[in-house]
């Protein structure tokens, strides 16, 4: 297995990208594009990204991973993630030349990265991998009815919360407003939670929603979606960027099972 890093033009910008070959002897005809959430690089928080892509690499899948316009080495201006189905339909075009002969391609993106792919519907790629899609319009917004639950029951999970409630050590003044919160009927999407699902709803691929149980992202999103949708996946006790040991198993898992399927 290889990494190689290389550039590629969009609107006249200079962008940068990281290909880590499929692992000698098991090369897969599916590779994974990795659209990145934020304004992170492409290497991903601590890194998280290029370490994935080296352990998918090494499973027999080619990986791609890129910095859009404005972030990291790439040139250009940052528009945020509502602006960037250009890079990622440059970003695929360049990984399939890179790889000629890989057969088909899934997206994988977290947070507003995974916006970003609903909204672009799928921007050209065969699968969808989709964790904790960014569905706030403002951060000043309180929380759903349904987060603010999600948060006490795993409070109530933890002996050290219990015991802080039970010894006096919490407001109650704070616990009954979080009561009375939890017990609102719960708002109706918001608009950008309206279009990423008429993106995906327009994508003909296969697409899974991972969701990480302790991600208030997650939780926004999960509470203005249909709780039974099939393509929705819970990882118990994982956070916002899948960091414990469990969770990056388990991410690795549900990206290699998409891949078998291509």
């Amino acid at each position: 297995m290889s990494r190689i890093h290389l550039t590629f033009p969009c609107a006249g910008a200079q962008l940068f990208g990281t290909l880590d070959e499929a692992a000698a002897g098991a090369p897969g005809k599916a590779g994974l594009l990795i659209v990145t959430g934020g304004n992170e690089t492409r290497a991903g928080a601590f890194s998280g990204q290029a370490q994935l892509a080296a352990r998918i690499a090494a499973a027999g899948h080619p990986v791609f991973r890129f910095d859009r316009r404005g972030v990291g080495d790439s040139e250009g201006a940052n528009g945020g993630f509502l602006s960037s189905a250009p890079d990622i339909a440059a970003a695929l075009a360049a990984f399939r030349a890179a790889v000629p002969g890989m057969e088909r391609v899934a997206g994988f993106g977290n947070c507003d990265g995974a916006s970003a792919l609903m909204l672009a519907r799928g921007a050209g790629l065969d699968a969808l991998v989709l964790a904790n899609p960014w569905t706030i319009e403002s951060e000043d917004a309180p929380p759903p009815p349904e987060a603010i639950r999600a948060r006490y029951s795993s409070k109530l999970r933890d002996p050290a919360e219990v015991l802080r409630l039970l010894t006096g050590k919490v407001s109650f003044g704070k616990l009954a407003r979080g009561i009375k919160q939890a017990l609102r009927p719960a708002p109706p999407p918001s608009s950008l939670a309206q279009q990423v699902a008429h993106g995906l709803g327009a994508f003909p691929g296969p697409a899974t929603i991972l969701l990480a149980e302790r991600d208030r992202t997650a939780q926004i999103f999960a509470a203005g979606w249909d709780p039974a949708d099939p393509r929705l996946r819970h990882c118990p006790g994982a956070s916002h960027a899948f960091v414990e040991a469990h969770a990056r198993e388990w991410l690795a898992a549900q990206l290699l099972e998409m891949l078998a399927t291509l």
